[in-house]
């Protein structure tokens, strides 16, 4: 099932155009990173075009989980500056230094935060896109209230409805963002899902626009690296993009 309209012709945005070409430029052990992610980012426009969208309205967030920050260090040179990362605990090992030298760095949570982690997840992270239940709402409102620094936060949706993935039902959604707002005063900026691997995505990153524009949110993360094209097709304003980047994990 495809989301696309028609293809106009591909103009990538300033921002693009320069990380492309000094992409580009790299040599040796840069080149292969390099070389891939200038195809994710032609890809990226391609998708944007057959809607008629722009690239500059989506987000690549470079999933570096598991790579350390010799492995990450290609890409902030590229130079490219939004990262992915599921755990709190490996990301405290690698990223503080880099945040440092690379200070225009930001960083998305993207696999489950667990409550005991709140404290050091919003020292760390910019972007939180897996609030998925009410306890961790509430030591979120508390946290975020004590630290005085609101990170954007997205709503992860289980749109398969599947027990062993985080995320809540989607039948819960609009009654759980109200929570949120409501309740617990959070902003809440976006959703986020990851559909079955095994089904088509598409109606899934449908289900997730349709909560999307219900609730008035318009920052959609969804689609990863066999699937970020058809993500953008269907209204992704992030794309969440690891191996076709980085290269195999291990």
């Amino acid at each position: 099932m495809l989301c696309l309209l028609f293809k106009p012709e591909l103009q990538l945005p300033v921002q693009y155009q320069e990380a492309t070409w000094r992409a580009s430029k790299t040599t040796g052990k840069m080149t292969a990173i390099a070389d891939r992610y200038n195809e994710v980012i032609r890809r990226m426009g391609e998708a944007a075009g057959r809607t008629g969208r722009d690239i500059s309205d989506v987000t690549l967030v470079a999933v570096s989980k598991t790579f350390d920050a010799e492995g990450i260090e290609p890409v902030l040179q590229i130079p490219h500056f939004i990262f992915g990362e599921n755990r709190v605990q490996e990301s405290q090992g690698k990223w503080p230094g880099l945040k440092l030298k690379y200070p225009k760095t930001q960083l998305h949570l993207i696999g489950p935060l667990q409550t005991n982690k709140t404290r050091e997840a919003l020292a760390l992270f910019d972007c939180i896109q897996t609030v998925d239940r009410e306890k961790l709402v509430r030591v979120l409102a508390k946290e975020i209230q004590a630290a005085g620094r609101m990170p954007d936060l997205f709503v992860q949706v289980n749109t398969g409805l599947e027990q062993q993935k985080a995320g809540i039902n989607p039948e819960a959604a609009d009654e759980f963002i109200k929570l949120c707002r409501d309740t617990y005063q959070l902003e809440i900026t976006g959703l986020m899902c990851i559909p079955p691997h095994d089904e088509d995505p598409a109606p899934h990153f449908k289900l997730l626009a349709k909560l999307a524009k219900r609730n008035g949110l318009n920052k959609l993360s969804m689609g990863m690296s066999g699937d970020y094209e058809l993500a953008i097709e269907c209204g992704a304003t992030h794309v969440r993009v690891g191996s076709a980047i980085f290269g195999s994990r291990g």
